[in-house]
């Protein structure tokens, strides 16, 4: 071999290795399916920490199979204006794998979505405070609507239990059915194709409102006092709301609470904050106490299936095992304080349930034994989450 082949061929070597340490790095995402269940629907939060970035804006998740970006929301949680996590909702066979890419995009690259999870303050209805999705709409009661109960104003309300909108659309609502209430002659107390809102709540629990149990009585607090947006999009809704302190029996109680409901899911999320119990109990009014309760102690749910006017409806508590202490059926003649119960473990002030519906009329389930075919899904899949993890690739 002469000298200039040898030197030629280390020149094209040279130019290879470097061909190879300057190829862009590249950033994937695994997600694994553990159970033998197709997964939807079901959200991932990825923060700036675990994707080893500055910032999540302009970052993109990209389908591999599809070649297209997934519908992602940045999320603010502690309100600084900068992102703290990302969320996407995958689909994923049972038992299997998916890779995604992590991108950045340009906001004109990023997939355009309704905010078909949305919630607000409703200062035209008191101080009403309402949440949806595509599936359900909740709302609850501030201190307006409170003391308007106390001083004997027509329409007030005083109740910490949570109101169930019962809607057939997968659209939102929230806006055209208080327009509806109190610019027109209309009612969202009547159906006219949407659902309507003909859930009675009064000072029970609704679907989800807490109590502390002493004895063998169950003392709740009023309405809130505090409310904050936290996000509304694709993805998410969720907000906070605080609670003047109250007392159970004597004791003081201190709390707060963030709500979330995630696209696609019947059920909110309900972080609770609580000083001055170890244990709450999550209810489930009774109303003409015609139901049936059941509960699944080693899943960790409690359901409420019941005649509801000229259809039937769903109600659930759900928690993860290691904090569902168990339920009970509270039966008493008082009117609107008989609830079915989930008697939860607070762990370091905080506790985490889930709570919502599922009515025949919106063609979502049609018996008993499909809503708690649906509370057992949601159960498996909560304790058994998609597994991530962080790749890097040259």
């Amino acid at each position: 071999m002469t000298n200039s082949f040898k030197k030629y061929s280390t020149i094209i070597f040279t130019l290879a290795i470097l061909a190879c340490s300057s190829k862009k790095e590249s950033t994937f995402i695994i997600l694994k399916n553990p159970i033998a269940t197709d997964r939807s629907f079901e959200t991932i939060t990825l923060d700036k920490n675990f994707l080893q970035i500055d910032s999540l804006e302009n970052v993109g998740i990209l389908n591999i199979e599809t070649n297209t970006l997934e519908i992602t929301q940045l999320v603010d949680n502690n309100y600084d204006n900068i992102p703290d996590v990302l969320l996407f909702q995958p689909e994923i066979a049972k038992n299997s794998e998916k890779r995604y890419e992590i991108v950045k995009v340009s906001d004109y690259e990023k997939t355009k979505s309704t905010d078909n999870c949305y919630s607000r303050f409703v200062p035209e209805r008191t101080d009403d405070y309402t949440w949806e999705n595509n599936k359900v709409a909740f709302r609850i009661f501030g201190p307006t609507a409170q003391k308007m109960k106390e001083d004997g104003v027509a329409g007030g309300t005083l109740s910490s239990g949570v109101d169930a909108w019962l809607k057939k659309v997968n659209y939102p609502i929230i806006n055209k059915w208080y327009k509806k209430e109190l610019e027109t002659d209309g009612s969202y107390h009547e159906d006219t194709g949407e659902g309507l809102d003909n859930f009675h709540v009064g000072v029970s629990r609704g679907v989800g409102g807490i109590a502390i149990k002493k004895d063998t009585s169950f003392f709740f607090s009023k309405n809130y006092t505090n409310w904050k947006t936290i996000t509304t999009g694709p993805i998410r809704t969720s907000f906070s709301v605080d609670y003047a302190d109250w007392h159970a029996d004597g004791t003081k109680i201190e709390e707060s609470r963030i709500i979330s409901l995630d696209y696609g899911q019947n059920l909110s999320k309900f972080q609770i904050s609580l000083k001055g119990s170890d244990t709450i109990s999550a209810g489930l009014t009774l109303h003409e106490k015609d139901g049936i309760v059941s509960g699944n102690n080693k899943q960790g749910w409690l359901s409420y299936w019941q005649p509801h006017e000229d259809s039937e409806l769903g109600t659930a508590i759900l928690a993860k095992p290691a904090s569902f202490i168990g339920y009970e059926k509270y039966d008493v003649s008082t009117p609107d304080l008989s609830n079915a119960y989930a008697h939860l473990k607070v762990t370091n002030n905080i506790v985490n349930y889930y709570a919502g519906f599922g009515w025949k009329k919106s063609g979502q389930f049609n018996t008993k034994q499909e809503w708690e075919q649906y509370l057992s899904s949601f159960s498996e899949k909560l304790n058994n989450p998609i597994q991530i993890e962080l790749i890097r690739e040259k």
